[in-house]
């Protein structure tokens, strides 16, 4: 899940799945309007709300594209990892304070950067200082054990998945 400031300071929660579907956990307002959460996977809402961005800011859609941060994803998954497995996985890497569990994760993952803040909203967001993000969530239908990352570039988006990916393969045997 993602955390956004709104106009008005309150803090939207959104998330994305790599099938495209959309999930909106708390309200958002604007202009007196109110969206309530939308917990069901809603991918029509993506396409809307960036062309009423493109005709709020009145440019095209390729013209908004080169306004917004580059990030790139990349998703894998590790299969016959079981959920209880998956459970105690990120309930090691969140079981102390904070400071504790940042060390844990750099020491699971000594060649990223320095981890800076963990969301465990849906298993565990792990943000690292250059802004490269790892999130690792049990399936909630398969014994499989999901990666999501973010990154700056596609090949960065897609080592880091690798790398996530090895060292849960290294756990799973």
């Amino acid at each position: 899940m993602q955390h956004a400031q709104q106009d008005d300071d309150t803090q939207t929660t959104v998330g994305y799945e790599a099938n495209g579907g959309f999930l909106q956990q708390t309200e958002i307002s604007q202009n007196d309007k109110i969206l309530s959460p939308l917990p069901t996977r809603d991918a029509v809402i993506v396409p809307i709300a960036i062309l009423l961005l493109a005709q709020k800011q009145q440019l095209t859609i390729s013209e908004l594209l080169t306004t917004l941060p580059q990030r790139y994803t990349y998703s894998d998954r590790l299969k016959d990892f079981s959920i209880e497995k998956s459970q105690r996985l990120i309930a090691g890497l969140i079981a102390s304070d904070i400071k504790t569990n940042l060390a844990n994760i750099k020491a699971m993952f000594p060649e990223f950067t320095i981890p800076v803040d963990i969301d465990i909203t849906d298993g565990v967001r792990i943000t690292f200082d250059n802004d490269e993000v790892v999130h690792l969530r049990p399936s909630g239908n398969a014994p499989e054990l999901r990666c999501y990352t973010e990154s700056s570039s596609a090949s960065n988006a897609a080592s880091l998945c690798q790398v996530v990916m090895a060292v849960l393969t290294g756990l799973n045997n």
